[in-house]
């Protein structure tokens, strides 16, 4: 089992920036890579982005240039700097991980709100 537990969601102005972060705890070692999604209201879930065990990453057209993937190894971290934030953006954002033996687990999500 692997547990993912979100943080750094919240309310920003567009063109203003948030970092969310996914920590991940329990039988990790089978990781193949990590990432995020987004759902918004009536819309279907899409990814975001996502990074591999070897350091590559992937980026959704819509945020390419504007977000950035990293993590921390040593605090097994994952995290999506959002920067130039659009109205766009808003949606409830989901931490995924996927592993070598194909299995999936998602984070409850935190919501990421675009907004004057």
């Amino acid at each position: 089992q692997v547990q993912l537990v979100e943080s750094g969601g919240g309310l920003v102005q567009p063109g203003g920036s948030l970092r969310l972060s996914c920590a991940a705890s329990g039988n990790i070692l089978n990781i193949n890579y990590m990432g995020w999604y987004r759902q918004a209201p009536g819309k279907q879930r899409g990814e975001v982005a996502h990074i591999s065990r070897l350091g590559s990453t992937n980026y959704a057209d819509s945020v390419k240039g504007r977000f950035a993937i990293s993590r921390d190894f040593a605090k097994n971290t994952v995290y999506l700097q959002m920067n130039s934030l659009k109205p766009e953006d808003t949606a409830m954002y989901y931490c995924h991980y996927f592993g070598t033996d194909g299995a999936e687990y998602w984070g409850k999500g935190t919501l990421v709100t675009v907004s004057t």
